[in-house]
């Protein structure tokens, strides 16, 4: 996998700035909107850094590998509150009938 992400260097970086957009919008976006010109900044600076761990990924280190379990993790704990959730929204509703 690593071999076919070294030969395809524009699907590497397309990869890695999807993964690091959605790490950013789960985990350190704030509630309220930036004003436009500080998004596209963001924006920006994150095509900038996902160009530079590009470059760490063709060293051949596993910088794609690494942002997926990261999301896999993310997606993990997403559950986990679901899960939470509805257990909690389970046992409201039978407190109410008992």
């Amino acid at each position: 996998m690593q071999a076919w992400f070294a030969s395809h260097s524009l699907v590497s970086y397309i990869v890695i700035f999807v993964l690091i957009t959605y790490v950013y919008n789960k985990v350190f976006r704030v509630r309220q909107k930036l004003p436009l010109l500080k998004e596209i900044l963001l924006y920006i600076l994150m095509a900038i850094g996902s160009g530079m761990l590009l470059v760490f990924q063709h060293d051949k280190l596993p910088i794609i590998q690494c942002l997926l379990v990261a999301v896999a993790l993310m997606l993990l704990v997403r559950v986990r509150y679901f899960v939470e959730a509805r257990q909690k929204k389970k046992a409201e509703t039978a407190g109410k009938r008992g």
